[in-house]
């Protein structure tokens, strides 16, 4: 009897490391939870939950996927994770730490491909910003992050302000009888500091001016050399988020196979 017990004293379940990481899992999947939650109220207001198959009608890139991708990740992974922590469930860990190093794999293999091959990740960016130009008017989520993308890095398409020819509002064809023919978005001004309200027809026929004219009115860079341009000027600060996410993954992952160890411990000596 004796001997039992001094074998089940010398193999515990550490307290800190399954409450640890049970306070860990827990704040990404209440995080999941509200990401999928705005996911699916913007997809709920756009009536794409009534109609599922307009989810394939949008030719550029809903906005909303990031969330209800993102918040679908954590919310499983922090599922995983707090359960099978709270419950001392070895199958859920597994799963968990799987999952995760999964993911640390496959940001390590993009980020080593897109140092590899940027001329093709340039060609790639190009095409990207270009079809969801085409689709501008489309969704407004979609409207929204272009209209954020090209004010806070002062550009105006792919390669400059002529990439908005791609969009049939936007385009110089005499067919076109859009008001913003030959025009650009709003958020491709230049702002007026002067100006408390925003002037949404700013961009109206400035394309039909010279390019020396236009500069005066518009941003005339594109965004993906300004997007370049910003990561540069910005390296450390973002290599040092990829770094942080990826020491949180491997701690998360040691943690979980740390917790995996102690229950297989103690339920050895049983």
């Amino acid at each position: 009897m004796s001997r039992k017990q001094h074998h089940f004293k010398g193999a515990e379940v550490s307290c800190c490391v399954k409450y640890f990481l049970f306070g860990f899992n827990i704040i990404f999947w209440l995080l999941g939870a509200a990401f999928l939650a705005i996911g699916l109220w913007a997809w709920a207001e756009k009536g794409v939950l009534s109609n599922i198959s307009s989810i394939t009608d949008l030719g550029g890139f809903d906005p909303v996927w990031l969330f209800i991708v993102v918040g679908g990740v954590m919310f499983i992974l922090g599922f995983a994770g707090c359960i099978g922590a709270l419950r001392e469930n070895t199958f859920l860990l597994k799963f968990f730490s799987v999952f995760l190093g999964l993911i640390f794999f496959l940001e390590l293999t993009a980020g080593i491909l897109a140092f590899v091959f940027k001329d093709w990740i340039k060609d790639q960016l190009n095409f990207f910003i270009n079809n969801n130009v085409k689709a501008y008017r489309d969704d407004i989520d979609l409207q929204n992050l272009i209209d954020f993308a090209q004010e806070y890095w002062s550009c105006c398409g792919a390669h400059g302000p002529n990439d908005w020819n791609l969009n049939i509002y936007f385009n110089c064809t005499d067919s076109n009888p859009s008001r913003e023919r030959c025009g650009v978005p709003f958020s491709c001004c230049v702002k007026d500091p002067a100006e408390d309200v925003l002037n949404t027809q700013c961009g109206y026929d400035v394309r039909l001016q010279g390019e020396l004219d236009q500069q005066k009115y518009i941003y005339t860079k594109g965004c993906v050399g300004q997007f370049e341009k910003w990561l540069q000027d910005n390296l450390i600060i973002v290599a040092g988020i990829f770094v942080g996410i990826a020491l949180l993954q491997i701690f998360g992952i040691c943690l979980a196979q740390n917790l995996v160890s102690d229950i297989r411990a103690v339920k050895a000596n049983w």
